[in-house]
Order: structure tokens, then sequence, then C-alpha cells
């Protein structure tokens, strides 16, 4: 599914991950296990959801914060929760730059076009969603940001997520950002790359303990 938008790399770039050498900026991103993080984030009781997207600390300096990642996202059809309002604790991350861990800097929903709160919709039927956390410690200040991506249920099923929606989520994900997207006057050009093996694939300590496949895509995205 992915080899029609995705350009793909040999696994040995997941395995060449950049690693600190004193100064980590002007970097893609540091692998989080380098200084004893996890591709897994906290989602309480010793399990986590998989940290599958990358945005490379090489984007464009406006897309690095939060105003300009929220602007790049409602440019692909996601946007802030429904009323403003979260439910339930922020998860949080460790991504090895020293900080431990750390909570999600935001949350972002699917965007359904509803008037000025679609998110509202996608908190009803489902669909896909991300957390989003920035490596920007001493240890690795890239400040790329690692999102976790998962397709969920309606709210009749508890927001549970739907079978590998891990996957899913991230595919479809990525799949609506490749190329050029357009939100308030700015255009983003969007690149991927496929990132096989990156994390352990399986269900161990995932949450829901839905199986992932290990790929985690890195997205380079550069205001035209």
């Amino acid at each position: 599914m992915l080899a029609f938008f995705l350009i793909l790399f040999a696994a040995s770039l997941a395995n060449s991950c950049p690693t600190p050498s004193g100064d980590s900026a002007g970097v893609p991103f540091v692998n989080v296990t380098t200084n004893g993080g996890s591709w897994l984030d906290n989602a309480g009781d010793g399990f986590g959801e998989p940290l599958n997207v990358i945005i490379s600390g090489e984007s464009s300096a406006e897309v690095l914060t939060q105003p300009g990642l929220l602007r790049w996202a409602q440019s692909i059809g996601f946007s802030t929760e429904c009323l403003g309002i979260h439910l339930g604790a922020p998860q949080s991350a460790n991504l090895g730059d020293g900080n431990g861990f750390v909570n999600q800097t935001i949350e972002l929903r699917e965007d359904y076009g509803v008037a000025e709160d679609g998110t509202c919709l996608e908190s009803l039927i489902g669909g896909n969603h991300f957390r989003v956390y920035v490596q920007n410690g001493t240890l690795a200040p890239t400040g790329a940001f690692f999102l976790a991506v998962s397709k969920e249920e309606d709210a009749f099923d508890d927001h549970n997520i739907v079978p590998d929606g891990y996957n899913i989520g991230r595919d479809e994900m990525v799949a609506g950002a490749v190329g050029m997207t357009t939100f308030d006057g700015t255009t983003f050009n969007t690149t991927a790359v496929n990132m096989t093996n990156a994390m352990p694939a399986g269900s161990a300590g995932v949450n829901h303990g839905i199986a992932v496949d290990g790929a985690v895509i890195l997205l380079t995205i550069m205001i035209v």
C-alpha cells in the first residue's frame, strides 16, 4: 500500500539514524533508543502507542513550531480537538533527548469539515488522530516532531483503536500528506521516506495488543 506514495529506502537507512555528536541540530532526528528512550509512548499500565511518524528536524523552521504544525495539519485535514476539550489524561513519551518522559504537546484529530467544529464529528464517529511530542532536550535538540498516529472507533466503542489501527492510521495520514497542500495562504510540500524495521514489530508492549509492522515514516515538510 505504501509503494504508490512513498520513496522507499533500504532498511539500512533505519539502522543509520543520526546519533548525537555534541550538537544534533540540523539533523532529521535522533534515534530515541540511543539515550534510553522508546518507540512507544506511555499510555499507562506498561503499555504504549507507537511513534510511527516523524516530522524531520530538517523541515522548514516555521513548520517546527506549534502554530506551524497546526497550519500544516489543517492543510491535510486535521485540526484541534472538539471545542478545545481533551478527554482523558495526556500520554507521555521519552524521545531519548534527555528530557525523560514528557506529556504530549498537542493532540489533533481528523476534521470532517462540518461547520467550524469538524473534529467533533471525528469524536463521535471515529477516524484518524495523532499525538505530538517534540525532541528538543540537550542530548538531541533536533526539533523533530514524533507523532503517535492511529485510527479509532466511534464514541459508542469507547474510541478503541480499530484492528491494525496503528499501521492503518499512519498510512492513511501519510497518503493524505505527501505532495502539495495549502491552508490559509500557506503551501506545503511534504515528502516521505519509509524506514522499515525502525521499531520492533509485533504487539509486545503495544496498547490494546495491536501489532505493528515496525515501519516509521519520516516526513520532511517545506513551505513553498
